[in-house]
C-alpha cells in the first residue's frame, strides 16, 4: 500500500516550499489541525496524516509494532521518506510531540525545527520527576479504557480539553475518541502513558518550541518547563489557554507563538 493512502496524507500550501509537517495526539486525526494549518500554507508544503486506527488510516495495526511510541515515530520517518519531505517544521501535539523526538533523534537530518504542543515525556511521577499522575493512576485510566471506552471518552473528553466555558469542544474530543477502533486506542493509550522519553530530549539538536496552556490536567506548566529545560535549544511559551488542545481552543495564540518562533530563522 502506498504511504500516501496508508496513512491519509493530504497536502496543501506551496509544492517546492520548505515543508510543515502535523502530527496529531491520541484519539484525534489531522482535522483537529484545521484553525492552525491553512496559516501556513502561503509559506510551506503543508502535509498532514493520520495515525494507524485514526481517521482516514487504511495501514495495518499490528500490537507488537505500536507497543512503543517508537513505531509510530518509525511511520511518521516512512511518511518522511517516501514522500520526499526534507527541510522539516515538525509539529506535534501531546503524545506526537515524544513521537517528534524519537523521529529527530534517529534522522536529525530530516528536521529543521520541532513544535510540542502540551508535550510530556512522562506522565509517572519519579524521584525528583514531577510527571502529574502516580503510577496507580495511570494503571487505573488504562483498566477504565480498556473496561468501557466509550464511557471513558465521555467523561475523559470535557476534562482533557479544559474548556467549560465551551462544552462543544470536549464533544468534539469525545466523537473523535469514539471513532477509533478500541482495541487500538488502548494500544495507543498504553504506549503513551507507561512511556519515559526523558533520556531522548537530550539527544534532540533541532531548535524547539514548546507550547504550554497555563493549565492542563493531562500535561502541566511544571512539565512543560522541565521539556524545555532538557532540550539543548528551545523555547517555552505559555500561552493564556486552558486544557490540552490549544489548537483548537486557542489556536491565535498558537500561531502567533509558532510565527514569533520561525521569524527566529531556522
Amino acid at each position: 500500500m502506498r504511504t500516501a493512502e496508508a496513512f491519509n496524507v493530504t497536502e496543501r500550501g506551496v509544492p517546492d516550499g520548505p515543508v510543515m509537517l502535523f502530527a496529531h495526539g491520541f484519539g484525534c486525526d489531522q482535522n483537529m489541525w484545521r484553525h492552525v494549518a491553512p496559516h501556513f500554507e502561503d509559506r510551506y508544503r503543508v502535509v498532514l496524516f493520520d495515525y494507524v486506527g485514526t481517521g482516514g488510516a487504511r495501514a495495518p495495526y499490528d500490537a507488537d509494532r505500536y507497543a512503543s511510541l517508537a513505531g509510530y515515530a518509525d511511520d511518521v520517518l516512512r511518511i518522511c521518506r517516501d514522500l520526499d519531505l526534507q527541510d522539516i517544521v515538525f509539529v506535534g501535539h501531546s503524545v506526537s510531540s515524544m513521537v517528534g523526538v524519537l523521529a529527530e533523534v534517529s534522522a536529525p537530518d530530516l528536521f529543521d525545527a520541532l513544535v510540542m504542543i502540551g508535550p510530556s515525556p512522562r506522565y509517572i511521577d519519579d524521584v525528583d520527576y514531577h510527571g502529574g499522575f502516580e503510577h496507580a493512576d495511570i494503571e487505573s485510566l488504562l483498566d477504565s479504557l480498556a473496561g468501557n471506552y466509550l464511557g471513558w471518552s465521555a467523561m475523559m473528553a470535557p476534562a482533557i480539553m479544559g474548556t467549560p466555558e465551551r462544552p462543544e469542544l470536549g464533544e468534539e474530543l469525545r466523537t473523535s475518541f469514539c471513532t477509533v477502533d478500541p482495541a487500538i486506542a488502548e494500544g495507543f493509550a498504553r504506549a503513551t502513558f507507561l512511556a519515559d522519553n526523558r533520556a531522548d530530549l537530550q539527544a534532540v539538536t533541532a531548535p524547539c518550541l514548546v507550547l504550554q496552556s497555563r493549565e492542563d490536567i493531562i500535561a502541566s506548566p511544571v512539565v512543560g518547563r522541565y521539556v524545555a529545560d532538557n532540550l539543548a535549544d528551545a523555547s517555552l511559551v505559555v500561552l493564556d489557554a486552558t486544557g490540552h488542545c490549544p489548537h483548537l481552543s486557542a489556536p491565535g495564540a498558537v500561531v502567533d507563538a509558532m510565527d514569533q518562533f520561525l521569524k527566529r530563522g531556522l
